[in-house]
């Protein structure tokens, strides 16, 4: 059988830190041995991907950028076409893959990735878009695979209550993960990585607490929600 990569969609909207989640996330997951590429949105441009190019994380090659020209939802939900061209060019160069992630054009709370592009997905909120995103009740927020919760450190500064967010994340997500970050000091990133390990590339986890017993999906939400 042929090996395809995994694939984890990454959603939110314009300046949540989607594009920082990736810079963050990309060392560590390659310091694991894990073999990764990255498909990024954009409505008119290939910003994103040139960013990502810059800071040379990857070679260029493994950095594909689509050009969505409409909604950026439309190409990751109702017509994900473009995407799953551009993960097919790019398994058919690096058949080794083992994960591929797609950064969506920055959104709204709506937007949501279909199953049909992605294994799963990730949805990143900013906090200085203020404590009440959670009870927006959004399908992204309520529904992605984790909820990022990122630049928890600005909260101070933008009258945002994070023991609010906290409180209401645990309501409206009903038990899903969530994960609190700080890009720029990398806080919160190695949970992330442990999340995609374990509920996308489907790794053993690597503390002796959850080698000793199997972990349900319950025990590690519970572990994912702590900050």
């Amino acid at each position: 059988m042929e090996k395809t990569a995994a694939r984890l969609g990454i959603g939110g909207a314009v300046g949540s830190g989607k594009t920082a989640l990736l810079e963050g996330l990309i060392p560590i997951l390659l310091e694991k041995g894990i073999d990764v590429a990255v498909v990024t949105n954009d409505l008119l441009t290939t910003e994103d991907a040139d960013r990502l190019k810059r800071k040379a994380l990857l070679p260029p090659a493994k950095i594909m950028a689509v050009e969505t020209g409409s909604c950026p939802h439309t190409a990751i939900r109702e017509d994900p076409s473009m995407n799953l061209l551009a993960i097919e060019d790019l398994e058919f160069q690096f058949p080794n893959l083992d994960l591929i992630l797609i950064e969506s054009g920055g959104d709204n709370l709506a937007s949501t990735f279909s199953y049909d592009l992605v294994d799963a997905y990730i949805f990143v909120i900013d906090v200085g878009a203020g404590d009440d995103i959670p009870r927006k009740n959004g399908p992204g927020f309520v529904g992605a695979d984790l909820t990022v919760i990122n630049k928890i450190d600005l909260a101070p500064y933008v009258g945002a209550d994070l023991e609010v967010i906290r409180r209401d994340t645990k309501i409206y997500r009903r038990g899903k993960p969530a994960i609190y970050t700080n890009c720029k000091l990398g806080t919160g990133l190695d949970q992330v990585v442990e999340f995609i390990s374990q509920k996308v590339l489907f790794q053993e986890a690597e503390t002796e607490e959850v080698k000793s017993q199997q972990i349900n999906s319950s025990s590690v939400a519970e572990q994912l929600c702590q900050p």
